[in-house]
């Protein structure tokens, strides 16, 4: 339950256990999940907090000036958690981390750089992706299927092609049908999650170490499928 509701595996043992307390039983079926008992559970799990806030966030509200110092000279959330606990005032993580960010401006990113996007149909991204079990029919059973993902940089249009093989027979299949949806082939092609066997292909062994001359991209200059490093 606590998967499916996308919560902690505590959180949802508290309302499983108000639930109960306010009467639901598991044969009861969905007829006894009426307002009133939804209301009673909510009440019990999350009581009514006039502030909008909890016991834990009133506490950092009295430490404002100290915890707005201490976030000033660059102590993490942990930290400061240390430092209240040693006061007496103690915090959940959480709790002290959210408001040192939203009211102390604690972990304030830099301002973001835009990358240009370049021009049309000149540079397409792959990516492998997991896409989970798929009945095969010529295998007679479900096997783990992936999807090989073109995204359009400029455009952000995508294509995915599926295949029970990451190989080079794949990538090749699929460059061929995205550049058939695509209506063209793209000058630059910049793969990720690309096994590397198939890595080694595209790129030559002394074009794949370390140093200065790792490529960045690889050039489709022919017809679909063929492939250049540069």
């Amino acid at each position: 339950m606590a998967e499916l509701a996308g919560v902690d595996r505590k959180t949802a043992r508290r309302y499983v256990e108000a639930a109960q307390a306010a009467g639901v039983v598991r044969e009861g079926g969905v007829g006894q999940l009426d307002d009133a008992l939804i209301g009673a559970v909510v009440e019990a799990v999350r009581p009514a907090r006039p502030a909008g806030h909890g016991v834990a966030w009133e506490a950092c509200q009295a430490e404002h000036e100290q915890i707005v110092a201490w976030v000033g000279q660059g102590l993490t959330s942990v930290k400061i958690g240390v430092l209240l606990a040693r006061k007496g005032v103690v915090v959940p993580y959480r709790t002290l981390a959210r408001y040192a960010v939203e009211r102390c401006e604690a972990g304030r990113a830099g301002a973001t750089v835009r990358v240009a996007d370049g021009e049309p149909g000149v540079e397409c991204q792959i990516d492998f992706a997991r896409m989970g079990l798929i009945a095969d029919p010529g295998a007679g059973r479900r096997r783990v299927a992936h999807g090989l993902i073109f995204t359009a940089v400029f455009s952000r249009h995508t294509f995915v092609w599926l295949t029970f093989t990451q190989t080079l027979t794949a990538v090749i299949a699929g460059c061929e049908a995205a550049w058939e949806f695509f209506g063209g082939v793209f000058k630059i092609v910049v793969p990720e999650n690309v096994p590397r066997n198939i890595f080694r292909f595209l790129w030559p062994t002394p074009l794949c170490g370390r140093g200065p001359s790792l490529p960045v991209a690889a050039v489709v200059d022919g017809p679909a499928g063929s492939f250049s490093a540069t």
